[in-house]
């Protein structure tokens, strides 16, 4: 079956073709079958393919040639924003020399589905491992991620052996999209905020037939992840999180009222809060916008070029490596991977969607985003150096009470398996080796 379909709807995202379950099985040694004969149709999990129109696709190069451009900022750094000789270069090569269909091959290379959980299609990757007793690990992207984050690491991780490891270092893995986010679909009404994601996915891994498992996540993905934690379903085991929420009170309070440090930091907590004082008073403009107003942004889903500035302008340390990658620089991505992950929001047209989860979380407070929630199960943290923070030792003893690993890594940043696929997935092997016992 090789239709084209790249609406984002149900009939798109429910591909049972036999060409897709032949891509699957050749590309992962064992499934897990999709549901037994007697499951209830509201646990169905269907096979999913995706296959851009090339009429979307000329389209989105007419529209990156039409750009209006703004003059050029005002100063010779990036304080303004994304500089413009940034995003003229990103432009030029997304019209003359990217090529979509590389990372489609990509994704309809690995093992996708769609499953209903709660009213909502969740789509997500489930790759399995050939060798016995491996791992089952769900992990969560952030914003403005995507699957994308995850796609470097489904190789090392299910087959360790090929990669340097051992069969005993081998996970299973599921990778969800976030509800409004890629393949998934887009919620109708509002409440789709980190606790109840969380709660999907305690549903999906039992659905998928996982009674032990540890779970992983990075920015929205850490909270998710935190709440699965809280929320201690049946069979996980322990978390890890390479951004982790462990904010003091005392350090919380002065930030939010942009007053000065805390008397008596260590020197790495000093470096965290040079970190955190930055970004609050420098890096938030996207997050309040999206908090508070995130229907008005019709414009970076109208604009290609406006929705890839305001992806990569999360924060500024993965900002100005972007820029460095659009000079020619070698750095942990390239330009391809910004933008895969630009070029699947725009096909998928989740600007908005997306952005709703900041909207959704603000309206229905599950507290301060980096401040500690009580986690009480095993707690694993790499604290990458160009995140927002990198958490302290001291902060994350403090926030975990079974804190079972921390490791201050030495590069990264905020896209870690994106951006150092090797050191993440050796921080993994690490990590949950004390957990496997219990599988």
């Amino acid at each position: 079956m090789n239709e084209r379909n790249d609406t984002v709807d149900l009939d798109r995202r429910r591909f049972l073709a036999t060409a897709t379950v032949g891509i699957v099985a050749a590309s992962v040694p064992a499934l897990l079958p999709l549901q037994s004969a007697a499951a209830p149709e509201g646990d169905r999990i269907d096979p999913f393919h995706y296959e851009a129109s090339e009429e979307r696709l000329f389209d989105l190069r007419r529209r990156v040639a039409a750009t209006r451009w703004p003059d050029r900022e005002q100063v010779d750094d990036d304080t303004q924003g994304v500089p413009l000789a940034t995003m003229r270069k990103l432009a030029l090569y997304w019209q003359t020399d990217y090529d979509w269909r590389k990372l489609e091959a990509r994704l309809n290379a690995v093992p996708q589905f769609i499953t209903n959980i709660d009213g909502l299609d969740i789509h997500f990757i489930h790759a399995r491992s050939r060798h016995e007793n491996a791992l089952p690990m769900i992990v969560t992207h952030g914003w403005p991620g995507s699957i994308i984050e995850q796609m470097k690491i489904i190789g090392p991780m299910t087959d360790p052996t090929a990669y340097g490891g051992s069969q005993a270092d081998a996970f299973h893995l599921v990778i969800p999209s976030l509800p409004g986010y890629g393949f998934s679909g887009k919620p109708t009404k509002p409440g789709w905020n980190p606790p109840r994601i969380a709660k999907a996915w305690a549903t999906l891994m039992q659905r998928l037939g996982y009674s032990r498992y540890v779970a992983q996540g990075g920015d929205w993905g850490n909270a998710v992840t935190e709440f699965m934690a809280l929320q201690r379903p049946p069979g996980l085991l322990g978390i890890h999180t390479n951004m982790p929420a462990t904010l003091p009170a005392d350090v919380s309070k002065a930030l939010a009222v942009g007053g000065p440090a805390p008397d008596g930091l260590s020197p790495d907590e000093k470096r965290a809060w040079d970190q955190l004082d930055f970004f609050y008073k420098n890096g938030l403009g996207y997050a309040i916008e999206m908090n508070n107003r995130p229907e008005t942004l019709y414009g970076i889903a109208d604009s290609p070029i406006g929705l890839a500035a305001w992806l990569i302008d999360h924060d500024a340390r993965s900002q100005e490596m972007i820029a460095r990658v659009f000079d020619g620089e070698t750095e942990g991505l390239t330009k391809d991977d910004v933008l895969d992950n630009v070029t699947l929001h725009w096909l998928t047209n989740t600007a908005i969607s997306s952005a709703r989860l900041y909207w959704d979380n603000a309206h229905h407070p599950t507290g301060g985003f980096f401040d500690p929630r009580g986690i009480t199960i095993p707690v694993a943290v790499s604290a990458f150096p160009d995140e927002i923070y990198q958490a302290p030792r001291s902060w994350a003893e403090k926030a975990y009470a079974k804190l079972i690993h921390y490791n201050k890594m030495p590069k990264g940043g905020h896209f870690a398996a994106w951006e150092q696929p090797e050191l993440f997935v050796s921080e993994m092997r690490t990590a949950f080796k004390p957990l496997r016992n219990s599988i």
